[in-house]
């Protein structure tokens, strides 16, 4: 049991540290996570692998969706860590809900190109509507195109 205990808190340390450095790139777009705003998305991270029954064996998804959608003109300081929560709830849940047929660099391109375009920054929008279309569109056998659409 202390060895699990010991391997999960190297693991919390070591996706903090991804975390800050993540920070470092952030900057340029005027955002930046606190200490305390790391621990809650790691926190929220560890709730959303277990409500999804997943697991990660390696780095992590939250540095990468950060750094993929911290450009956008739709996420300022003030809804940072909050926006960045949910897109990581939302990546989990599609994860599962697209059959894991999307690698996750797809399924965060596919959730930037959305939430870029149609969904106009509306985090409802993309969770309730577009990502459900394009999880019932491979989970009944179709390839998504982020141009157009589901492939008949």
């Amino acid at each position: 049991m202390e060895d699990k205990n010991w391997l999960l808190q190297m693991n919390e340390v070591l996706q903090k540290q991804a975390l800050q450095k993540t920070n470092e790139f952030a900057k340029q777009f005027g955002l930046a996570l606190s200490e305390g705003d790391m621990d809650l998305l790691l926190k929220e991270r560890r709730q959303s692998l277990q409500e999804q029954e997943r697991i990660e064996l390696r780095g992590g998804i939250l540095p990468r969706l950060i750094f993929e959608f911290c450009d956008s003109p739709y996420i300022y300081q003030d809804n940072y860590t909050e926006t960045i929560a949910r897109l990581q709830e939302i990546f989990y849940f599609y994860k599962n809900e697209s059959l894991d047929e999307l690698t996750d660099d797809e399924l965060i391109a596919l959730m930037k190109h959305e939430f870029e375009g149609s969904c106009q920054g509306s985090l409802d929008y993309l969770e309730e509507t577009c990502m459900e279309r394009i999880g019932r569109s491979i989970r009944c056998g179709r390839s998504w195109d982020m141009e157009g659409g589901a492939d008949d």
